[in-house]
């Protein structure tokens, strides 16, 4: 048995320029650091002839068309996979529709256990760019890059989408002590709302494509927001980077219709009035977690918790997809 596993992440600055109807017109980048809650995968050899599936639901097929799950079927044809004797197993840290890049982390993961079952070493950037053409070529789904390629090299990282399609991967040059003061002022909370991240990113990837000059010029601002973050924390800035935090969120609500709701609004002016000095809703919008920076952590947890909302601590993860065991 192969066991995977691939991180989650958080955005820090420029979130949605990584999509290629925007980064193919203008260049893209996205300030990203991977987390430790993940997405695992096992990969076993069985003695039966179908295939076995164990996601949500379960799939027991014969043919790689008949697979339901489609990030599974087209891993397996990539890989070269023959749907015999094989089963493939997930699980997660936080379910999926929250805003932390799961498809990507479970992509990752996937992969790389596939590859190993063969006996391949895939570098990391290759198994990004699987993942991706995998998403946005095969699948035609509208998202971006960040989440394959934080997921794959973890850490707290920079990257740049250019108008090729190549991505500059470069970490963010940030001290020990900066690091660890970010690692520890920044809380997460669940709202308990999940939704798909495509429905909002398919409004954002169809009026990129149409040049709408609204979307466009809200792009290139959370654009220059990332490097500005990147800015703040590699001078040890971190109260600038939570401002810049700020700002980012209220043009990422202007973006498109269901990026937050009245009861998010709520949470996030409790938390504002309550220590934290900056913030904002991770990934796509519409739900997922809340995400904000403070330097007085027991007095925001403290009133969150009253209002109901639910913590999840975190730290950072310099690992990147890995095999966890093989047996």
């Amino acid at each position: 048995m192969i066991i995977t596993r691939s991180p989650l992440r958080i955005s820090l600055g420029g979130g949605g320029t990584d999509l290629p109807s925007y980064y193919r017109e203008h260049g893209g980048f996205v300030l990203s650091a991977a987390i430790d809650k993940y997405v695992y995968i096992a990969v076993h050899q069985t003695f039966v002839d179908d295939l076995i599936i164990k996601y949500s639901r379960m799939e027991r097929v014969k043919s790689l068309d008949d697979i339901q799950h489609p990030l599974i079927r087209e891993a397996l044809k990539l890989t070269g996979h023959q749907p015999v004797g094989l089963e493939i197993a997930s699980m997660s840290d936080i379910p999926a529709g929250t805003g932390l890049g799961s498809s990507g982390s479970f992509l990752t993961a996937l992969l790389q256990g596939l590859h190993l079952q063969k006996k391949a070493i895939v570098p990391k950037r290759d198994l990004a760019e699987q993942a991706c053409h995998i998403e946005i070529e095969k699948l035609q789904e509208p998202v971006g890059k960040q989440d394959q390629y934080i997921a794959s090299f973890g850490g707290v990282t920079c990257f740049e989408f250019n108008k090729d399609d190549t991505v500059t991967v470069e970490p963010l040059q940030i001290s020990h002590e900066t690091l660890a003061n970010l690692e520890d002022n920044l809380v997460l909370f669940y709202t308990g709302y999940t939704r798909a991240a495509s429905e909002i990113l398919r409004d954002q990837d169809t009026r990129s494509r149409q040049r709408d000059s609204a979307m466009v010029d809200n792009l290139h601002t959370v654009k220059e927001l990332g490097f500005e973050s990147k800015k703040a924390l590699e001078s040890g800035n971190l109260r600038g980077f939570a401002e810049i935090m700020q700002v980012h969120w209220e043009h990422k609500k202007r973006r498109t219709d269901g990026m937050s709701n009245s009861m998010i609004n709520t949470w996030y002016e409790l938390a504002r009035n309550n220590g934290a000095l900056g913030g904002k809703l991770i990934g796509a919008g519409g739900g997922g977690f809340l995400m904000f920076y403070t330097e007085d952590k027991t007095r925001l947890r403290h009133v969150m918790r009253e209002a109901g909302v639910r913590e999840v601590r975190i730290r950072f993860d310099f690992e990147g997809t890995m095999l966890v065991t093989r047996s």
